[in-house]
This record gives C-alpha cells, structure tokens and sequence, in this order.
C-alpha cells in the first residue's frame, strides 16, 4: 500500500452503538458471565470430527461429478471447488483458535495435515498473526490492513480488486511469494513449505494414479487461485472493511445477518457470525448463532434500532458490499 491506510470510512454512526442491557447472559459490552462462558465455550469435538470427515466426503463428491459427468458439469464444479477451499479454511481457522478438538494434539494435527496444508496454508504461522489481529484489530500489527483499509472505495476500484481475484492474478502473487520461503533463512519457514508441498504432492499423486492427472491442477489449484480469492475478500471485507481500531467490537467488526445461501458458498461453518467471535474468540464455531443472539436480545448488536429503522446489524452481505463502493 502507498502511503498511510485510510481507516474508519464505514464506522457505524454513535446512534447505533448504544450501550448493551445486561442480561441473564452477558453484560453490558456482550461479554457472557461465567455460567454462560461455561456453557459457550464447550467444544464438541465427535460432531466437529464430522464436519473434517464432511469436507473430505463434499470435496470428493464434486471430482467424482466432474470426472463422470464431463464438461457439462465443470463450471458448478468449479465454483464449488473455491467453496472446498473456503470450508477448509474456516476448519483451519478454527483449529488455529484451538476449538476444533478437545485433546490439544488431535486439534494441531488435524488443524496442520488434514486442513491447513490441504488448503496451502502454514497453520501454525496463521495462527500467530490471526491472534496479532484478535489482539488489537487495526493495531500495529495488524496482518490484514491492505486488505481493511481505504474503505469506501469507488466502484471501478471494486470492479478491479475483485477482477485481479477472479483471473488469478492476486493468488498467482501470494503463491509466489510463498514459494519463495523455500530460500528462506528460518528453517521453520522452509521445512513448513516443504511440508505443504508434500501434501500438494500427494494429491497430485493421487489423481495420477487415478487415471485422471487432470483434476489437480484445474478442480484444486485453478480455483484456489481465483474463485476462493473472490470469496475471500468477499467475507474479508464483509468482517472488518473500512473499520478502525476500537475498544468497542461493533467500531472494529462489521455484523451481517446471516441467510442460507451466503452460509453455504461464502461463510461455512458460522464463520459470518463475525462479531460474536470477536467479543469471544473462545466460543466454537457451533455456539456462535447461540451467542450472536444472545448480542441480540441485550440490544448489543442493534437491529433496526433508530428512528428510520436502521440498525448496526446488515441485513445481508450484497446492502454491505454496495456500501463499500461509492
């Protein structure tokens, strides 16, 4: 970025970020009580072994359609595939918070070989700095400010940034500049690299040995590079877009109400349920429609709430996204 990032361009008017009632739940800033901690923070570890074993089976699904039904099928198959990539990323991210699995090294394992390295990702790096961001979001060392900053932007500057994700220029870049960790000083970094491409290795083994080489490169990495980097800044944007650093959650996270059809392509797992997970990032993803409701009922996120109906809270992601253009 060029020069100092313009932040706070899409921070909700003071009139919708009135003081929270205390409940039975949570109190005045939405921070549940001990009992309801308690309850939140139970990590079911069986139903979310599930999930991992879900992806897999959803993933496998798709190849076995592209490859048995042809041409006819491929570009669903495509777009589904950047949504493969955007569930094991949410699985990812939650291993990363330590809630995917009770016992501490199931959770780092599955979190690093089943999900992280499947997906291109250093689990373990990812881990460091998301915590950097969940300590102080917009703060100095905040990972994802290019990503935040500048909002709103003008729609032609929108039309571009989501044409640079869509052919693959924005993840021909970041890939890139991951493989240059392989020269890297920090063994670590190497020896991670080289672990991901080992597992890149064995799925690209596998669809030799299938008879059908193809798959890898056009239904795994074709939409990693493009339709999940759309979804990415798509859901990026949508969490903390043209916000700045605050003591108050709502000043610093965007809250987007929830329908079936962005759950499924854009934000699996519950992971739209955003600001619930910033004012408690030890709730799993399970728990967080429970807790963003009990936000609700303490009037902490505001729907509707002044005197022209308006409320803190989006009624869905295309009112957000419009809002982020001028």
């Amino acid at each position: 970025m060029v020069g100092s990032p313009r932040l706070g361009g899409m921070v909700p008017s003071p009139e919708l970020l009135k003081k929270a009632q205390a409940t039975e739940c949570v109190d005045e800033v939405g921070r549940p009580n001990s009992s309801t901690r308690e309850m939140l923070r139970r990590i079911p570890s069986l139903r979310n072994g599930f999930s991992v074993v879900s992806v897999f089976a959803q993933t496998a699904l798709l190849i076995f359609l592209a490859v048995h039904f042809g041409p006819i099928v491929w570009i669903p198959v495509f777009v589904l595939m950047g949504r493969a990539h955007a569930q094991f990323a949410s699985l990812m991210h939650e291993a990363a918070h330590r809630l995917l699995f009770r016992n501490r090294s199931l959770n780092d394992f599955v979190g690093r070989w089943l999900i992280g390295y499947v997906g291109f990702t250093n689990t373990d790096a990812y881990r460091r700095v998301h915590m950097a961001h969940h300590r102080e979001e917009f703060g100095p060392n905040e990972p994802d400010i290019a990503l935040y900053a500048n909002y709103p932007i003008s729609r032609a500057s929108w039309r571009r940034k989501l044409m640079r994700d869509a052919v693959g220029r924005t993840g021909l870049r970041l890939l890139r500049d991951q493989l240059r960790g392989a020269r890297s000083e920090v063994v670590v970094i190497r020896n991670t690299l080289f672990k991901i491409l080992a597992v890149q290795g064995v799925l690209i083994a596998g669809a030799i040995v299938s008879g059908y080489w193809w798959v890898y490169p056009l239904f795994w990495l074709l939409p990693y590079l493009t339709v999940w980097r759309v979804i990415n800044r798509l859901r990026s944007v949508a969490e903390h877009g043209g916000l700045m650093a605050s003591d108050d959650r709502r000043v610093a996270t965007h809250s987007v109400q929830q329908h079936w059809l962005a759950r499924f392509l854009l934000v699996p797992f519950n992971i739209g349920f955003h600001l619930a997970h910033h004012v408690d990032a030890g709730v799993p993803f399970r728990n967080l429609p429970k807790y963003h409701q009990m936000l609700v009922d303490s009037s902490y996120v505001n729907i509707g709430g002044d005197d022209n109906g308006r409320g803190y809270q989006y009624p869905n992601y295309r009112s957000l996204w419009s809002a982020l253009h001028i």
